[in-house]
C-alpha cells in the first residue's frame, strides 16, 4: 500500500470518527494532532473538516505563520501554520505530504484553516491524566489543561474559540 493510500484511508477513519462523535454527545473530546513535535489536544466541537495539504496562494506582507489561502469546498480559508504561530519553531516549513489541514468549525465566524504535521487520531479524557497547572509559565488564554497519556506523552489543549479571538491570531500583516 502506497503512503497515499495509508494517509487517504487515515483521513476517511478519522472524518467518520469525527462524525460518529459529533452524533453521540459526550463530556469532551479531541483531535490529537503534532506539530514540531508537540502534542497538541484541538476540541472536536470546535473542529471541522480535514483536508490534506494542498498548494496555497500566497499573500504578500501576511505574517510567516500565515503561509496562504486555500480554497476548500468552494470557501476561501486563510492557512495558519499551526506551529508557527505557536512559536514552536522558527521557519515555517515546505509543505510536506504528512502535513494536514484542520478547518476551524464554522461556528467560530472564522474561515481558517490549521496546517498540522501529523494527525494523530482521537482521544477522550479517560485515556488521559490531568496535569496540575504550574503557574511560573505563561501560557496564553488559549492553552488549556496539559494532560499525559498512559505512554508518558504530553498532551497540550488548546481552545480554538479563544485563539480565533486572539489578537495576535487576527492580526495576520507581516511585523
Amino acid at each position: 500500500m502506497s503512503n497515499k493510500e495509508a494517509l487517504r484511508e487515515l483521513q476517511v477513519r478519522l472524518a467518520q470518527r469525527l462524525q460518529a462523535v459529533r452524533e453521540q454527545p459526550r463530556e469532551a473530546g479531541w483531535l490529537a494532532v503534532e506539530c514540531a513535535g508537540v502534542g497538541l489536544l484541538l476540541p472536536l466541537a470546535q473542529a471541522g473538516e480535514i483536508h490534506a495539504e494542498r498548494v496555497l496562494t500566497q499573500v504578500p506582507h501576511a505574517a510567516e505563520w500565515m503561509v496562504g489561502v486555500a480554497n476548500l469546498r468552494g470557501h476561501l480559508h486563510t492557512v495558519v501554520d499551526l506551529a508557527g504561530f505557536l512559536r514552536l519553531r522558527e521557519q515555517v516549513p515546505a509543505p510536506a505530504a504528512a502535513a494536514q489541514l484542520v478547518v476551524l468549525n464554522t461556528t467560530l465566524h472564522v474561515n481558517c484553516a490549521l496546517r498540522v504535521d501529523r494527525l494523530l487520531g482521537l482521544r477522550d479524557p479517560s485515556m488521559l491524566e490531568r496535569r496540575p497547572d504550574d503557574p511560573a509559565v505563561q501560557r496564553p488564554a488559549f492553552a488549556g489543561v496539559v494532560w499525559l497519556d498512559k505512554a508518558g506523552r504530553r498532551w497540550q489543549e488548546l481552545s480554538l474559540a479563544a485563539m480565533a479571538e486572539d489578537p495576535r491570531f487576527l492580526d495576520v500583516a507581516a511585523a
